[in-house]
């Protein structure tokens, strides 16, 4: 069983993640690390060689091949904040993965990133505008909905381990 982990940046998908497949006991990925690994270049280089939709098409193509891989075995994937806005991906990840939202507020996203968007091609003040279009494609995508706010990366696996597996 694939889980994946979908939300905005700063959700907190890398850092749950990694805790939740150590309690699991399974291999943790991140989607944009092996988008990196693939392209053989960093997301913001991809950004502005190639421009995004090139971008979002050589991610949903990884992430395609990662589902394959991990059809038969657990792992968990952490998602990339826009993976689920194409289509395809989407579907894919909600018809072949365990799908879980890591939903924060506005407030506690932007205090989270405070500091941290370096590096962050998409992460340019307009956060509000781009949560609105992308929290109803989460919450389509995922099986399940953790709010994360005043938790910690601990609180949150144990939350996903009770409420999903």
């Amino acid at each position: 069983m694939l889980i994946t982990l979908c939300g905005f940046m700063g959700s907190g998908k890398t850092t749950v993640g990694k805790v939740l497949a150590d309690f699991l006991g399974c291999p943790f990925l991140d989607l944009d690390e092996l988008v990196v690994k693939k392209a053989g270049k960093s997301i913001p280089e991809i950004f502005t060689d190639d421009g995004e939709p090139a971008f979002r098409q050589l991610e949903a193509q990884v992430l395609r091949k990662t589902v394959e891989k991990y059809a038969e075995s657990t792992a968990v994937l952490a998602l990339g904040g826009g993976a689920v806005m194409t289509p395809a991906s989407a579907a894919l990840l909600h018809g072949k993965t365990d799908c879980i939202y890591l939903r924060a507020t506005l407030e506690t996203l932007s205090a989270r990133l405070e500091g941290e968007t370096a590096g962050r091609p998409l992460a340019d003040g307009a956060l509000a505008a781009r949560l609105a279009e992308r929290e109803p494609v989460y919450e389509e995508t995922a099986h399940v909905t953790v709010d994360t706010d005043g938790l910690s990366p601990e609180e949150v696996a144990d939350e996903i381990i009770i409420s999903c597996l």
